[in-house]
């Protein structure tokens, strides 16, 4: 296994959002993990990332137990991260956003590691000296994962990447993703709504409920309007 969590407990303060959480998840698989607003997911996502400290249970990625490492720490063993919103810098030019994901490992990237980004996203060399902030959503969308990419992970975390993107550019984003997994065995945990991404890129989901991981399902099943329903109240 590639990540192993085992009984995490976490949430902000005391306050317990997650519960005794325990996933597995395997090099080059997608997990995508599912279910109404306001369940955890996001809370999970962070603590896998290390921005929310477990108060309970432990982390393993790549059997080495990561549960009080600091999320830069996890950064530079290979778990990339793309929040919610995208999290770019809107000041600041889209190669000098591109420069923090080249830090990530104490600057020991090359330049054909920004070659690599610049095929999957031409736009940002294109565009490198342009405000960040100028972006479309999809654009920025973009940035963040070619920031993510060039920490050169062997996992990425991506916490609703198709919020507020056109759909052609979500289809895209999820093929690329699916290449990734094929030619360099990137490993991609996923919290995402858009059934369309997920079906497309997921190899299986976790469904959980009020914290609590309550189904384990294949993506395709997703697409019986049933299980949607009762799972994500669509």
């Amino acid at each position: 296994m590639l990540l192993e969590t085992k009984n995490i407990t976490s949430g902000y303060g005391q306050i317990e959002i997650v519960h005794d959480v325990s996933i597995k998840v395997k090099e080059a698989e997608v997990l995508a993990i599912v279910g109404r607003n306001g369940v955890g997911k996001t809370t999970l996502i962070k603590t896998l990332i290390g921005a929310l400290p477990a108060l309970n249970g432990d982390i393993y990625f790549k059997d080495e137990n990561i549960t009080h490492k600091k999320s830069h720490e996890r950064a530079r063993i290979g778990i990339g991260y793309v929040p919610q919103g995208r999290g770019i810098f809107s000041t600041l030019t889209v190669k000098e956003n591109l420069y923090m994901g080249h830090r990530i490992n104490d600057g020991l990237i090359q330049a054909a590691d920004y070659e690599r980004i610049y095929r999957y996203f031409p736009i940002l060399k294109e565009r490198g000296s342009q405000m960040a902030g100028s972006f479309s959503g999809g654009q920025q969308q973009q940035l963040a994962l070619g920031r993510a990419l060039l920490g050169n992970p062997s996992l990425l975390l991506l916490d609703e990447p198709s919020e507020g993107i056109q759909p052609n550019v979500v289809r895209d984003m999820g093929l690329l993703l699916r290449s990734l997994r094929t030619e360099d065995h990137l490993t991609v945990i996923v919290v995402e709504q858009n059934l369309e991404l997920i079906r497309l890129m997921a190899d299986r989901c976790i469904v959980i409920d009020k914290g609590v991981v309550v189904a384990e399902l294949q993506a395709e099943e997703l697409a019986d309007p049933d299980v949607a329903r009762r799972y994500l109240a669509i």
